[in-house]
């Protein structure tokens, strides 16, 4: 398996066509075959079916698609630094948060645009689930995670700030005019649950565990769905504050005062600790450390 052969075959299975990546790589369309041909002998699997004239990628064909993009990329990267260009290179891929990709991600992204236009950036929610082995395999470059810890050797974390969790519901609730709360005072109450914004949720589900207290629980896959059916009284919830603040300052949420809980998470960026961190990597790794201290900086100061 060389670079050619995963250049051809990015290009078929871009057009889903011998014909357009043969035109597309000035090679001839025998040349296309045979390393296709070579590349699937090598691997002992299908890589795309021949059905009359159409061309499909086959379920081998789609996961070598993903690793052969970042080969490929890779390689340019190598190509361009080696070489002693002068503007990075390449492609990253990050695994974010609902919360951290609307409010922390933004200022960091538009800053390392600003400095690095020719580095493609690719965002994708983030979840616990997957993410060790995405990070393991280099289908992920970077991830961030609100959590306290993620227990696993081989990936390095830095906590990158603190993000403070709130307790919300509609104003008319009958906890929210409540001066505090006790962890009992939620039994049989619907608690509204983000699956896509990582591990914060376990802050309050393992309180609700220790003290036995059963709740009836509902899943939601964005913050964006869960917060209207808040604000529209179906249960209550904990976010990050950051995600509430405006919601309560313009009366569609109010805060639920815990008592003798205090609920916070930490700001995660995970990376894999054997890697090599690629130049690219390296840069929004050290303009994230840039920016997120200065804006958790800023909120700490102010709280």
């Amino acid at each position: 398996m060389d670079i050619r052969q995963l250049a051809t075959f990015q290009a078929v299975a871009r057009f889903l066509s011998f014909n357009r990546a043969a035109e597309e790589l000035h090679y001839a369309q025998s040349s296309i075959s045979s390393q296709i041909q070579s590349l699937e002998e090598e691997l002992g699997v299908r890589l795309f079916d021949r059905l009359g004239r159409r061309v499909l990628l086959t379920e081998a064909g789609g996961k070598l698609l993903r690793y052969a993009e970042r080969m490929l990329e890779l390689a340019e990267e190598t190509r361009s630094e080696v070489m002693g260009a002068k503007e990075l290179k390449g492609s990253l891929t990050v695994k974010v948060p609902e919360t951290l990709g609307v409010h922390r991600l933004p200022p960091v992204i538009k800053e390392f645009r600003s400095r690095f236009p020719k580095v493609r950036m690719r965002f994708t929610s983030c979840s616990h689930e997957g993410l060790q082995k995405d990070l393991r395999t280099g289908t992920t470059d970077l991830a961030f995670l609100l959590s306290d810890s993620i227990n696993a050797a081989d990936l390095s974390s830095e906590v990158m700030g603190i993000e403070p969790l709130m307790l919300v519901s509609h104003p008319g609730h009958r906890l929210a005019s409540q001066p505090s709360v006790g962890i009992g005072d939620l039994k049989g109450e619907t608690i509204l649950f983000s699956t896509v914004d990582c591990s914060y949720r376990r802050s309050l589900e393992s309180i609700l565990i220790s003290e036995k207290i059963s709740c009836e629980v509902l899943d939601f896959n964005s913050v964006a769905a869960l917060k209207p059916c808040v604000m529209a009284g179906v249960g209550i919830t904990i976010l990050p504050e950051v995600t509430v603040a405006e919601d309560i300052s313009r009366g569609l949420l109010a805060p639920i005062s815990l008592a003798d809980e205090q609920l916070e998470v930490a700001t995660l960026m995970i990376w894999f600790r054997n890697r090599w961190l690629s130049p690219s990597l390296n840069a929004f790794m050290e303009v994230s450390r840039e920016i997120l201290s200065e804006v958790y900086g800023k909120e700490s100061k102010c709280g």
